[in-house]
């Protein structure tokens, strides 16, 4: 069994990791929330099973994806709409973020997972393919794809190679 020091030296170190990967796949900051309060609980129970610090990194990305999967697969039957929310939050007030983050949000979930993973955690090709359980040149696709679709949404304001 675990210990509260341990979980909370955890959610010091990734906590902000889990709420943005959260976020992106929510597009709503109370979900994301939710999810990261769910993973964390995962954690707690499953803390025996980490070997490393770089498994306990992977393992709550695949958590966290996987619950923010589970969570949508209920909206989408529930018929919930959470970008509204997110759109008209306080939160965002730099024009050039939220226009590029909105873009990045409105990217169909396989786009935007890759997005996220490669520009906002610093993950590599190779490691996001892992991470994903795809192929690297199906990561790599999927990025060519995902930028394209922000080029042609930002109308070319931004540079995403």
């Amino acid at each position: 069994m675990c210990t509260k020091e341990q979980i909370q030296c955890a959610m010091d170190e990734y906590g902000n990791m889990v709420l943005r990967l959260a976020y992106m796949y929510m597009r709503n900051e109370h979900d994301a929330e939710d999810v990261f309060q769910d993973v964390f609980i995962k954690l707690y129970e499953h803390m025996d099973r980490i070997q490393s610090e770089e498994h306990m990194k992977a393992w709550l990305i695949r958590v966290t994806a996987n619950v923010c999967k589970n969570k949508l697969k209920w909206f989408a039957y529930r018929k919930v709409d959470v970008y509204e929310e997110w759109l008209h939050s306080s939160d965002v007030d730099a024009n050039d973020y939220f226009e590029v983050m909105s873009a990045v949000t409105l990217l169909p979930t396989k786009y935007r997972e890759v997005v996220h993973l490669f520009y906002y955690e610093g993950y590599q090709t190779k490691e996001i393919a892992e991470l994903l359980k795809k192929r690297e040149s199906t990561v790599r696709s999927l990025l060519a794809r995902a930028r394209e679709m922000l080029k042609n949404k930002l109308k070319g304001e931004y540079d995403f190679a």
